[in-house]
């Protein structure tokens, strides 16, 4: 059966941040994601986790200079002292807040860049993430984003974070299987749930393509989530979609897996 987990930066967003954790656990839910944890003391997210019974299950690293146009600092030549103040931070959280998996966020490439020197800063920044992550038990996961959402991003297809998973060639490092990315840019989903089971560690859902709750669009998702369970996957389903409208509004789709009341 699948397992969901909401997703604090895109659901429930009707209430201030600190609110969507009651929120999500009084919509049925047992597990919460979210984009970033670093505005908040660990100690108050701990204590939000612990009174609504909810489990983390993913957050990413910092996105850098959103303002302009950065979103993650770890592929960036000249940056890497930065980029490992960010994976260390990140791993303090991780560890505070009891979360399996941590998002290492890439960049995006300025116009006329040398990707390839992108691709070594990051394979050497993800290597310097494995060793400091593995005492803990912590995975650490890449994530291909598809150019209309996220323009000039290191990676756009599922196939291109596989290869980096393979030139990292670490222990603990997985691909981050958001089904919405995936579909916008390689199609065949079923194709990657079946053929790449084990080499993901965490799918994200949303409806393609206007990426709002996963009961709409071309993605027949009742159809994906059987096929998950086929395969054996016992991750996290991340809601990482915009809804419609009120987000409890648009839960009709969760209610069969919702698990508490």
């Amino acid at each position: 059966m699948p397992k969901f987990a909401a997703n604090l930066s895109t659901q429930f967003t009707e209430l201030p941040f600190i609110e969507r954790f009651a929120a999500a656990a009084a919509a049925g839910f047992e597990a919460v994601e979210f984009l970033f944890p670093y505005e908040y003391p660990a100690a108050q997210l701990k204590q939000l986790l612990s009174e609504n019974q909810l489990q983390l299950v993913l957050f990413n690293t910092a996105p850098g200079n959103v303002a302009a146009g950065e979103w993650g600092v770890s592929a960036i030549p000249g940056r890497e002292a930065e980029a490992r103040a960010d994976i260390d931070r990140a791993l303090e959280y991780a560890r505070a807040l009891h979360c399996p998996q941590v998002h290492i966020m890439a960049a995006t490439l300025p116009e006329g860049a040398d990707r390839e020197a992108f691709c070594q800063t990051f394979i050497s920044n993800m290597r310097y993430a494995a060793e400091r992550f593995a005492p803990y038990n912590i995975d650490l996961l890449i994530e291909a984003l598809n150019p209309l959402t996220k323009p000039n991003y290191l990676y756009a297809s599922q196939y291109q974070t596989l290869e980096m998973v393979k030139r990292i060639d670490r222990p603990g490092v997985y691909t981050q299987l958001d089904l919405f990315h995936a579909q916008l840019v390689d199609g065949n989903l079923s194709h990657l749930i079946r053929h790449f089971a084990g080499c993901y560690r965490h799918v994200q859902i949303a409806s393609a393509p206007d990426r709002h709750e996963p009961d709409s669009g071309e993605i027949n998702y009742p159809w994906l989530f059987a096929l998950l369970d086929e395969v054996g996957y016992r991750g996290w389903i991340g809601c990482e979609y915009f809804p419609r409208g009120n987000t409890l509004d648009g839960l009709g789709w969760f209610q069969p897996w919702a698990t508490r009341r």
